[in-house]
Formats: structure tokens, C-alpha cells, sequence
């Protein structure tokens, strides 16, 4: 709020001038602190999210090598499986969950494998199988739709997660026993390690 000073002229005259006081200034500066807070709280939230993504991505990370990094995704879509068929038609939330748990880590776990490595297959001449498993890839998202649109309850949702299950398995079973293996020893020891690199990027990006 502004005051005013009065002061004469040259004529003797009195004129006003205005000044300002304290509240000027702590008006500003209570505008200033609320700033810098909602800077600080922007940057904790990015420092969350990006906490969050590397616990969500270590394991994977922390693996000797891609191939590894891989058979335990797997392993942990197999302990959601699990879970899900642990439960009964009474446990709607705990299925919806579970459901989205496992869509995050379906869906985190295709874009490595689509971005990095089904492309190396096919660089190392297993197009053929590259692309086999990449329009398998789409039959997974089918039934992460399927399952999304049908009731919890329903005894066809625990149905689809059995048949979902038993072709992830097939998929799994193929890359883990023959590809995989196949295309690391393929490749040289820092190509392998360029290739892990690369894997992990892609899945820090939706961790």
C-alpha cells in the first residue's frame, strides 16, 4: 500500500509524493517465496519420478547381461500370474490391481524387446523370428483389452488370464530357450553390452 510524504515547492506549496513501506516489500516477497516453493515442489516431484523409475527399472539394470535382464521380467509377469489366479470372483479391486500391474510390465517389458532387441534379431538374420514374435506381442495387447472390458467377476475373466498365461509361456519358452541365447552368442562381448544399454534406456523411458 502507498503513502504519501508531503513536501513544499519552490513557492511554498505543499505537493505529495508517494512512498512506499514495508508492505510493498512483503507483498513481493511473500510472492517470491510461494515461487521458489513451487519450484522446490516441481523438483521433488521430479526427483520422485525419476526415483521411482530406477527402482522399477533396477532389476533389470543390475543384470549381468540383456538375456538375464529379460528371464527375470519374465519371472516377475509369471509371480503377477500368480497372484492373479490366486484370487477369487469376490476380490474385484485386488484383481483390477493386479491387472494393471501386470499391464505396466507387459507393456514396459514389449517396448525393450520391440525397440532393441527384435530389431538385433533381425540385423543378425532372424527376421523371420523377429517378426513371429513381434505379432505375438500383439495378441498380448488383445488380451490386456479383452480383460480390460469384461467384468472382474465373470468366470470368462479368469478364463482369458489362464489362456492369456499359457501362450505368454509358449512366447517366453521360445525366446528364453532358443533366440535369445542364440543372438548373444552371436554377438560380440561389447555389442551384447551396447545392447543391454540400449534395453534399459527404453525401459527407464515407461518405468
Amino acid at each position: 500500500m502507498a503513502t504519501t510524504e508531503a513536501t513544499r515547492d519552490s513557492k511554498g506549496r505543499f505537493k505529495s509524493k508517494p512512498r512506499t513501506n514495508g508492505a510493498d516489500h512483503g507483498s513481493r516477497g511473500n510472492l517470491g517465496m510461494i515461487a521458489g516453493a513451487a519450484a522446490g515442489g516441481a523438483a521433488l516431484g521430479l526427483l520422485a519420478m525419476f526415483g521411482r523409475k530406477a527402482i522399477v527399472q533396477a532389476p533389470s539394470a543390475l543384470a549381468h547381461d540383456w538375456v538375464e535382464a529379460l528371464t527375470l521380467e519374465h519371472a516377475a509377469v509369471a509371480k503377477l500370474f500368480d497372484a492373479i489366479e490366486a484370487t477369487d470372483e469376490n476380490a474385484t479391486t485386488r484383481r483390477n490391481l493386479l491387472l494393471m500391474q501386470l499391464k505396466h510390465a507387459l507393456t514396459k517389458h514389449a517396448i525393450e524387446e520391440e525397440n532393441v532387441i527384435y530389431p538385433a534379431l533381425r540385423e543378425a538374420g532372424q527376421r523371420e523370428a523377429a517378426d513371429a514374435l513381434n505379432k505375438e506381442h500383439g495378441y498380448v495387447k488383445q488380451y490386456l483389452y479383452e480383460l480390460e472390458n469384461m467384468p472382474t467377476a465373470s468366470p470368462q475373466w479368469i478364463a482369458t488370464v489362464r489362456r492369456f498365461r499359457a501362450d505368454i509361456e509358449e512366447h517366453v519358452a521360445e525366446e528364453e530357450t532358443n533366440l535369445f541365447p542364440m543372438l548373444r552368442a552371436m554377438l560380440s562381448e561389447e555389442k551384447n553390452k551396447a545392447l543391454a544399454l540400449a534395453m534399459n534406456k527404453e525401459g527407464f523411458k515407461v518405468a
